[in-house]
């Protein structure tokens, strides 16, 4: 595995790790001194990535432990938390909610998508509204190839039959679903009324 891979293991990170993933950085090594860093030796996108996170943990739309910043008195024993403070080497933040915060703000790509494809969120299986024939009438519609003498209907059929365990339009007996076949190639058909033209070659 890539070092990279290892922090998928974690559950709970801190604010730098998690900052640092986010802008592609391995946190181990000498990146988990980056806060001693001059401002222009740190990875590009850390400091933004490390103050949304942080703000969003403070307003709890990020589940964690939020640690503050305090300071000593003068005899250097007793200290005083610092308002609205977070320290970002010690404060938590939970993985899941991170991702899923993550998303919302519309990144999904990076670390914390090692299975990411670039898809609109409507063919992404992974999306909490993820619809499976939604979703195989718009790959019918992509995967489109002419069959001669037969309509576009009847090709989007086709590809659906060949494809329905991927879109849940099998049957409990495993064979396709004629009635869920019918139904999602309508919605794919750019063809229709009146009998729909037949392809190229009919």
């Amino acid at each position: 595995m890539e070092s990279l891979d290892y922090w998928r293991l974690c559950e709970e990170l801190t604010i730098v790790q998690a900052a640092l993933l986010v802008a592609e950085t391995d946190p181990g090594a000498e990146a988990a001194y980056v806060e001693n860093w001059e401002m222009h030796e740190r990875p590009h996108g850390y400091e933004a990535a490390k103050s949304a996170i942080s703000n969003a943990l403070r307003r709890g739309a990020i589940r964690g432990r939020l640690v503050p910043l305090y300071q000593s008195e003068f005899d250097g024993d007793r200290f005083h938390e610092i308002e609205d403070s977070t320290n970002v080497r010690e404060s938590r933040v939970e993985v899941e909610s991170l991702r899923a915060w993550l998303k919302g703000r519309g990144l999904r790509t990076g670390f914390f998508f090692p299975t990411a494809t670039g898809d609109p969120d409507y063919l992404d299986s992974g999306n909490d509204r993820y619809a499976a024939k939604l979703a195989g009438a718009v790959r019918a519609w992509q995967n489109f190839t002419p069959i001669p003498g037969k309509s576009v209907k009847e090709a989007l059929k086709k590809w659906l039959r060949e494809h329905a365990a991927e879109f849940d339009l099998s049957s409990d007996d495993g064979n396709p679903n004629e009635t869920g076949i019918e139904e999602v190639a309508k919605v794919a058909n750019w063809q229709r009324g009146g009998g729909a033209p037949k392809t190229p070659g009919g």
